[in-house]
């Protein structure tokens, strides 16, 4: 099945599995996605990333990450720039999501990266998702 959005497909699938406490969850992987995974990865929203060479098309995991009595790490998790409607920012009009406690990923013409990376590199983007 071809998916139009495949961001807002990814993003869906882990805010699922994360209502679900499920610890893993899978999706066909594209470089988009894996850079996505990197970013909330490194912002520790998410315990790992992996992607596996399965025919038709790679797959992409996502490990989910829990607190102590399997509390969920990820509290919210929602797309901003949609196909129909691009939301682009310069780098000194770069939301904070929840007055800094959240994270807004960027991508920029240096790669995506979370928001704190790109006011410190003073560059702007499009904003494609905000991870609380």
């Amino acid at each position: 099945m071809k998916v139009t959005d495949p961001i807002a497909d990814m993003l869906t699938r882990i805010r699922n599995a994360n209502s679900a406490g499920k610890p893993e969850v899978s999706m066909p992987s594209s470089k988009v996605l894996v850079e996505v995974a990197r970013v909330i990865c490194e912002e520790g929203y998410v315990e790992s990333y992996e992607v596996e060479d399965t025919k038709p098309q790679k797959t992409l995991h996502v490990t989910l990450k829990y607190g102590r009595k399997h509390a969920r790490i990820i509290r919210g998790i929602k797309r901003i720039s949609k196909c129909g409607l691009r939301i682009y920012s310069s780098a000194e009009g770069l939301p904070r999501v929840l007055g800094g406690l959240g994270t807004a990923v960027i991508s920029t013409s240096k790669g995506m990266m979370c928001d704190r990376d790109a006011r410190k590199l003073g560059i702007g983007g499009e904003v494609v998702c905000y991870i609380w």
